[in-house]
């Protein structure tokens, strides 16, 4: 059984093409408090590959392995 999620902050990036849903998520996790927990929401095909490795790569961690739901990628980082 899975729990549910909460985030205290959503991005919704659908029609961004990369590199924009890394630059945005970046962005978003630099101005949260350390532990908040935020989704993204993307639809571009690289960023299922790209967000996963800039935000490791800034030292974030996923709260859950990364999501395909369709066309959409969805990713819970804690900040």
């Amino acid at each position: 059984m899975q729990t549910e999620l909460m985030p205290e902050f959503t991005l919704v990036l659908r029609g961004e093409s990369c590199p924009y849903p890394v630059i945005y998520t970046l962005e978003t996790l630099e101005q949260m408090d350390k532990g908040q927990l935020l989704q993204v929401i993307t639809d571009c095909p690289g960023s299922f590959r790209n967000v996963p490795e800039e935000v490791a790569r800034r030292g974030y961690q996923f709260a859950q392995e990364p999501v395909k739901q369709g066309q959409e990628n969805v990713f819970f980082i804690i900040a």
